[in-house]
């Protein structure tokens, strides 16, 4: 009989393996991120605590997140990629610091009653990142909000867009984001939430979502 702490660790081998993770070298155990990276600046010394901070806390969000662990799964290896577009220290850090506020959210928030969405584009993950929650706070009330992530170079204050409404369940198909006014049309079919805005630059968050459960 497998203990508990097997199968955690069978768990863990799993996940390093599906989001590249996962190092042949020996210096694995140390500090996966830079076993085989050839981004000088990420392996750096002042960002040591950072990489080891990231690691343990994304073993921890799997291991502890009733969120869907292919959601884990695939934000990870977006986030992976924006991190790879940075060439500074401050850059790293940023995306480090972001990406251990997301993970908080994984372990802190009960995520059962919580519909994520991805943004496909030509079958697979959307790059840049568009991410959708749709959380039931109650009966008759609907609180959705996401991010689209934009290049890591830009401005800290510029990387993402904001989305933040509130509707009914009989109210969900017409959507206002409150960040910026813009007006959406939410299309549910099963597995599948399209969103459509006419109006100029809210063009962002249109397209199609896949639901992760």
């Amino acid at each position: 009989m497998w203990l508990k702490t097997d199968l955690n660790r069978v768990k863990i081998s799993g996940l390093l393996l599906s989001t590249g993770l996962f190092m042949a070298s020996p210096s694995f155990a140390s500090d996966p991120f830079c076993s085989n990276s050839n981004q000088s600046s990420l392996c750096s010394a002042s960002l040591k605590e950072a990489r080891q901070k990231l690691t343990e806390q994304f073993f921890t969000a799997y291991l502890v997140t009733d969120a869907p662990v292919k959601l884990l799964q695939d934000t990870q290896t977006l986030w992976q990629h924006r991190l790879q577009q940075c060439k500074t220290i401050q850059c790293f850090q940023q995306q480090f610091d972001t990406r251990l506020d997301e993970l908080n959210l994984f372990i802190s928030l009960n995520q059962t009653l919580t519909q994520h969405f991805l943004k496909y584009e030509n079958g697979s993950v959307a790059r840049p990142a568009v991410h959708l929650k749709i959380h039931q706070l109650s009966k008759d009330r609907i609180k959705i909000e996401g991010l689209a992530y934009r290049s890591p170079k830009n401005r800290p204050e510029t990387q993402v867009v904001p989305f933040l409404a509130y509707t009914t369940p009989d109210q969900k198909a017409e959507i206002i984001n409150n960040e910026n006014d813009c007006k959406y049309q939410f299309s549910y079919e099963k597995a599948i939430l399209k969103v459509l805005s006419q109006q100029t630059n809210c063009e962002r968050f249109n397209g199609i979502y896949r639901l992760y459960d």
